[in-house]
């Protein structure tokens, strides 16, 4: 058995991805951001829809319109496939604990 809050004893300096389900129309994932963020003009332009729950620590995201969402532990949201959105802020402090599920979901 695992634990989602259990972290590794030292952290790495980029963020750190670990699979816990991956199919061929699914990934599901635990991602941990100790002070990340998407570099300078750079956007994720994902191929499959993103569904993410902040489980702790705090961010936020800003999508190419120039919105910005505040993310607190519980907080989730919906991001369809090829929606431009970048990381501007995640907690070190606590560490950032994402789970995040990628496939063709928005058709669920």
């Amino acid at each position: 058995m695992t634990n989602i809050f259990n972290l590794p004893p030292s952290l790495p300096n980029q963020e750190l991805f670990e699979s816990i389900v991956s199919t061929d129309n699914i990934l599901i994932e635990r991602i941990i951001s100790t002070g990340q963020v998407t570099p300078t003009g750079e956007w994720y332009d994902q191929d499959k829809d993103e569904w993410v729950i902040l489980l702790k620590g705090k961010a936020v995201l800003a999508y190419e319109d120039g919105s910005q969402i505040k993310l607190l532990a519980g907080d989730y949201l919906f991001i369809p496939a090829h929606q431009k959105h970048r990381v501007e802020y995640t907690s070190s402090e606590p560490p950032c604990i994402w789970l995040a599920v990628h496939g063709d979901i928005s058709k669920v």
